[in-house]
């Protein structure tokens, strides 16, 4: 058995957990609705083809959508039924994109994998690719991608953090499906052909780091409850030390890292022959009569998964897909759940603020808790001017979008999407060769 504590990193906040409201709720499987919507961008980088058309039948775990490229990843029905429609649907963001619509016909009938032939890394990451996994943190970055390192490895950190406030998805995990998630780091792990494995818990999980260090191959990190201890860099630094430079990844340091969520899906794509058509989420907030901690399958419609859970209540403010720091404000509530959406948060009065921006008053709050160490008020304000040049010069494309800017700011300035929207711009312009 080894367990330690973890560096302290300076900078970042301390905020609320609210993990109180789900977090000693046991993970319950909603039944499946009867369509599914599932989009073919559930993932960092090309959209998947569709593969099927309308008037096919599908069976749950039959691919729809065909990875397009080495950064893609295949989707899968999460039901049986009849495809009733291929289109574009506006998506939570109020993007365009594609979706294939299943009915579900109620049978649950089943396709899987056949067997693996071996154990060896390569036909180990080319079934985790085959199965369509991703981050499940929420990043959605595929999962066979990051197991195909071009340098060598020697770490494989396991992020148990968990540090967005109210969601408590990957904690009931870890309590309720130790084995599976232990059997998927270790295939993993040997999927990276590595032996040191650490597993970074934050301190306010008392009951999972006591049931992770009892196994003597994994070593176990106690994290300060901070955030954002759950970003990769800081994650890295605490658990080993070592501090990733600007615009290198990971794997620059010798380290892959991978999130509670996705090694149980590794698993069971591995041991059960199961492609990902089912997540684990938390649903929360003081606008959601019953906080639960669901498991769905993904293409359900939010508003299903609202009834679900009781309804929501009168005042809501804000409904947010994934935490309230590093999620996502949805624009309505006839969206559908994706492969990476970690939480379901329905904030009302107190909870979020409703307050319109006003102009800043360069107190530098922003950059004294700013875990990047950048100026977000700078960065944000050549940005709003279009001065994207500078928008750069300034750390916009170092900045992990964690929120720690925005949540403090007394004038309520919308930091983080104008970081976000500088950064797409500043690689959209240097594409065209204009920057």
């Amino acid at each position: 058995m080894s367990i330690r504590k973890g560096k302290n990193y300076r900078y970042g906040i301390h905020v609320p957990d609210r993990k109180y409201l789900t977090m000693d709720c046991p993970i319950e499987n909603m039944p499946s609705p009867n369509k599914v919507y599932l989009n073919m961008s559930q993932h960092i980088g090309a959209p998947a083809n569709p593969v099927v058309a309308v008037g096919d039948y599908v069976k749950k775990g039959q691919m729809v959508g065909e990875a397009n490229g080495a950064v893609s990843a295949n989707v899968f029905s999460s039901v049986s039924g009849t495809v009733v429609a291929v289109e574009d649907i506006v998506n939570g963001l109020g993007q365009k994109q594609k979706y294939v619509v299943v009915e579900n016909d109620g049978k649950g009938e089943e396709t899987f994998f056949n067997d693996i032939s071996d154990y060896e890394p390569k036909t180990l990451v080319a079934r985790i690719r085959e199965a369509g996994i991703v981050g499940l943190g929420g990043a959605g970055f595929p999962t066979a991608v990051k197991l195909s390192p071009k340098t060598q490895l020697d770490t494989l950190i396991i992020n148990g953090a968990e540090c967005e406030p109210y969601l408590t998805c990957d904690y009931r995990l870890m309590l309720e499906r130790t084995e599976d998630i232990v059997k998927g780091i270790k295939l993993v792990a040997k999927a990276l052909n590595l032996n040191r494995i650490i597993v970074g818990i934050e301190a306010n999980k008392p009951k999972a780091i006591e049931i992770f260090s009892a196994y003597p191959d994994f070593d176990v990190v106690v994290l300060k409850k901070q955030y954002p201890m759950g970003s990769e860099k800081h994650l890295i630094y605490a658990t080993t030390g070592r501090k990733v430079p600007v615009m290198k990844m990971p794997f620059d340091v010798g380290v892959c890292v991978q999130n509670i969520k996705t090694v149980i899906a590794c698993y069971e794509a591995i041991e059960k022959n199961i492609p990902l058509t089912e997540i684990v989420m938390t649903v929360s907030g003081n606008g959601i009569t019953n906080p639960k901690n669901v498991k769905i399958a993904i293409g359900t419609p939010i508003n299903d998964i609202i009834e679900y859970c009781g309804g929501k209540k009168d005042g809501v403010l804000k409904l947010i897909a994934g935490g309230p720091m590093m999620g996502k404000a949805l624009i309505s509530f006839t969206q559908y759940a994706k492969k990476t959406d970690s939480g379901l948060l329905l904030l009302v009065k107190g909870e979020a603020s409703d307050s319109a921006p006003t102009n800043c008053i360069n107190c530098g709050v922003c950059a004294k808790n700013c875990p990047m160490r950048l100026m977000p008020m700078y960065i944000e304000a050549y940005a709003l001017s279009g001065d994207f040049k500078n928008a750069e010069k300034y750390g916009a494309m170092n900045c992990i979008e964690c929120g720690s800017c925005a949540y403090n700011c007394p004038a309520k300035r919308a930091l983080v999407q104008s970081i976000s929207q500088s950064k797409i711009k500043i690689k959209e312009l240097k594409q065209n060769g204009k920057l």
